[in-house]
């Protein structure tokens, strides 16, 4: 992340309320570049590279987050051959390929496809959030559809997800919102503006919080964003990687200036994989999955 200028410079009384205020909104929606831990100097690089590596002995690299882990590699390097990707097996990378008019491959989320499907994973498990996104666009196959619909038409097409009225409210809302300014159902804009901007054009949609802005960044735009979720927040804290009293707001935005971009997205799906497996690492660990690890002791603890 590219390190600002303004806080190095020296404040006067009749700018000191201004900037102020501008930190904490920066610190609200997470745009900027605060360091709200200066003096907690981990991770270092060399830990985090550590810690990649021995979750990615431990578990593999978690098969939910290939066909992301793919457009990254493909994004970066044009010429990326699926089958060149190590050690993953190729049948498990394998994604079939149909273009359809806009040049997109079938079934490849756009970016508001990608919106969605993060904020109906909200509060529920992975598998009751892709019931929900599956049963909205077979109830609703374009947005458009979605935009015309009566709210409870949503809510009961999204319902198998839990918090069906708040969620399909604020799918509403960020579509109402979105029509108005741009007169057409599509976030592919995004994919052209920097980090800072993207967080300032989704935090303009009601609902739309820091987390949530974070995953769309890293899994359905590319970027070199880290999100916060539970799990990875318990095992920040419980390796010592955030202050004892931090906060998941403070701790994304730590997280994010401490962590080389080149290892975000391996780490944060690893440390999220690791989150749901290990009982001494997080609270609200899935012990039934703990099985399907290859090694019973921790190596982040250990």
């Amino acid at each position: 992340m590219k390190k600002g200028t303004k806080r190095k410079q020296p404040l006067n009384s009749s700018s000191s309320s201004s900037i102020t205020k501008s930190l904490k909104r920066s610190k609200t929606i997470g745009i900027g570049n605060t360091e709200p831990y200066p003096d907690h100097p981990r991770p270092t690089p060399d830990e985090c590279l550590a810690v990649r590596d021995a979750l990615l002995a431990l578990h593999g690299f978690p098969k939910e987050f290939l066909k992301y882990r793919e457009q990254r590699l493909k994004k970066e390097n044009p010429s990326f051959e699926k089958n060149s990707l190590k050690p993953e097996p190729p049948e498990k990378l394998h994604v079939e390929e149909k273009s359809d008019s806009s040049g997109k491959s079938e079934g490849e989320e756009s970016v508001l496809d990608g919106l969605v499907s993060t904020i109906l994973s909200q509060n529920t498990t992975d598998v009751n959030s892709q019931r929900a996104f599956l049963s909205l666009k077979s109830a609703f196959p374009t947005w458009e559809d979605v935009l015309a619909a009566e709210p409870n038409h949503i809510e009961d097409a999204i319902r198998c997800g839990g918090l069906a009225p708040t969620k399909a409210s604020c799918i509403k809302s960020i579509l109402n919102c979105l029509f108005e300014k741009r007169g057409k159902l599509c976030l592919e804009y995004l994919r052209d503006l920097s980090i800072g901007e993207v967080k300032a054009e989704l935090s303009q949609f009601k609902g739309i919080g820091p987390k949530t802005v974070a995953c769309v960044l890293m899994f359905h735009l590319q970027q070199n964003d880290f999100p916060v979720d539970t799990h990875v927040f318990q095992i920040a804290k419980s390796i010592g990687w955030l202050p004892v009293l931090a906060d998941v707001k403070r701790a994304y935005l730590h997280l994010n200036c401490r962590i080389p971009n080149n290892l975000k997205f391996d780490l944060n799906c690893l440390l999220f994989t690791h989150g749901k497996v290990c009982r001494q690492c997080s609270r609200k660990g899935d012990y039934r999955l703990k099985k399907e690890s290859k090694d019973e002791s921790c190596p982040l603890l250990t």
